[in-house]
């Protein structure tokens, strides 16, 4: 009888056992927080967002990554502004877009991935040797009026000389989604497009890439994650977790070559070949495109502005401390 009490003793206990340990495990699921990020495009040009993704640095944190492609600037804005989406990866002339609307609830910038523009200068013809005056003349595809590509590539072209508007056949009012397949239909000499669509074209023999507006611009906060400043006040802490885990990240890109990259991200890009990933991956990291830490600094918002009104798109310069919050960075920084 003694020893049957005592087996039931040891089941009973095994049963509790199990339940505390399932109970546990149900909790840490609880504790994950659902993140919703809208990115403005899916490319390699936003390498650290997905090496974060893929080597578990959000999950980490106790963040789970839902992250949805919301093509173009102002699409992406929209959802964030009706609530769809939690943070934007985004142009963060956006937030002075949605300021000069006077938002009660302004778009805060609080951490930075891309520092340089990321879109190159594709030509139909392959040229021995390219001349900015080359572009005069013919028809510019260019990307959508008050977006950051088309405001970096009007600033490049005028630096060298070239007024878009009276010097080309500018287009601008293609989709942002539909410009490479406009530029394959046979649309425009030039073209100014994102990886990996450029150098996939010049694989395939559809167009070569002859300049990169990201060595023309300089320094500029070119792409950043925003949040309604609601959300910040409300959830800091989720904020917090998610830039700790985008930092870990741009320093791991940081260290490491673009193959150990390309091989990290590769399921987000399956539809890529790898050497076209490796090629783009080792390109933007030759001009230094990814950020090597979130803080959004002022000169870089300065110079932001000055494209900003070079392209005739802003009102009245707005103040780097009134739509960026930088010390979520510098705390995640300094620890």
């Amino acid at each position: 009888m003694k020893k049957l009490i005592a087996v039931f003793c040891i089941m009973l206990l095994a049963v509790f056992t199990f339940a505390a340990c399932s109970s546990k495990k149900e909790g840490t699921k609880e504790q994950t927080q659902n993140i919703r990020v809208g990115e403005v495009t899916h490319s390699l040009f936003y390498a650290p967002l997905y090496v974060g993704i893929e080597k578990g640095f959000f999950k980490d944190e106790g963040l789970n990554i839902d992250l949805q492609t919301t093509a173009g600037g102002d699409k992406t804005m929209t959802a964030l502004l009706s609530g769809g989406i939690d943070i934007a990866l985004v142009g963060s002339e956006t937030s002075i877009y949605v300021h000069q609307q006077g938002a009660k609830d302004p778009v805060i910038n609080f951490a930075q991935l891309t520092q340089t523009d990321g879109t190159f200068l594709v030509s139909r013809k392959k040229l021995d040797s390219f001349n900015w005056n080359d572009v005069k003349g013919v028809t510019f595809l260019g990307q959508r009026k008050g977006g950051m590509p088309q405001m970096v590539g009007e600033y490049v072209l005028k630096k060298n000389g070239i007024d878009p508007h009276k010097d080309t056949n500018l287009i601008q009012n293609i989709e942002f989604a539909n410009i490479a397949n406009a530029y394959a239909s046979g649309t425009g000499e030039f073209v100014q497009l994102f990886e990996p669509t450029a150098s996939i074209f010049e694989k395939e023999g559809k167009g070569y890439i002859v300049a990169s507006f990201g060595n023309e611009s300089g320094t500029v906060p070119y792409t950043s994650f925003m949040a309604k400043e609601s959300f910040l006040k409300k959830d800091k802490a989720a904020a917090e977790k998610f830039t700790r885990a985008l930092y870990k990240a741009q320093q791991w890109v940081d260290t490491h070559s673009p193959e150990e990259i390309a091989d990290a991200i590769s399921p987000l890009f399956k539809d890529t070949s790898k050497d076209i990933t490796v090629k783009v991956i080792e390109r933007y990291k030759k001009q230094h495109s990814y950020a090597t830490n979130p803080l959004l600094d002022a000169e870089e918002w300065k110079q932001l502005q000055t494209i900003m009104k070079e392209a005739g798109e802003l009102q009245k310069e707005v103040p780097h401390e009134a739509l960026v919050n930088t010390k979520i960075a510098e705390s995640v920084i300094k620890k």
